[in-house]
């Protein structure tokens, strides 16, 4: 509930930011794995049913956690503050890199061919792609859990500046 209740606090730049990051996180997944059609990228192995439905997932919750990333109203404290080491953030990033592998096709995929050839990537990688796809949405999703957790706990603007900003 915690984080509903962060939600509703965002303001109109950060669900726009939000929506565009997700679009944006869309293509890049959808586009070289060929799971959104397009005459660029092709697969040797067709998309899988689950494969629509990650990707949606992956880039709504990815845009909502760049969307955590927007500063609102005045900064309170220093930059140095900003060098902080962000691990929900890095571990967002690794979930989406992972969707990446887990829609991607098996065979087109060169690390996997380098690493397992074309039938360790059939046999092997193949039937690993759902477990790297329910991988990687639990990572964006805790990534998107903690930041949201960390707006309501140390909030960038003051309590009584919410309803003006």
């Amino acid at each position: 509930m915690a984080s509903v209740q962060a939600l509703r606090l965002w303001t109109a730049r950060r669900w726009l930011v939000a929506a565009a990051a997700a679009v944006g996180i869309a293509l890049l997944l959808g586009l070289p794995t060929d799971v959104i059609d397009n005459p660029v990228f092709g697969r040797s192995v067709a998309v899988t049913w689950w494969s629509v439905p990650v990707l949606v997932v992956s880039a709504v919750l990815g845009g909502l956690l760049a969307g955590t990333y927007i500063r609102v109203g005045r900064p309170t404290e220093p930059a140095a503050a900003e060098e902080e080491i962000d691990r929900p953030g890095k571990w967002g990033v690794f979930g989406t890199l992972v969707s990446f592998f887990a829609i991607g096709c098996p065979v087109c995929n060169k690390l996997v061919l380098l690493a397992l050839g074309s039938t360790g990537a059939i046999s092997w990688f193949a039937p690993l792609q759902p477990w790297l796809a329910a991988v990687s949405i639990a990572l964006l999703g805790w990534a998107l859990r903690v930041r949201l957790r960390g707006q309501l706990a140390c909030p960038a603007v003051p309590v009584n500046e919410r309803a003006t900003t």
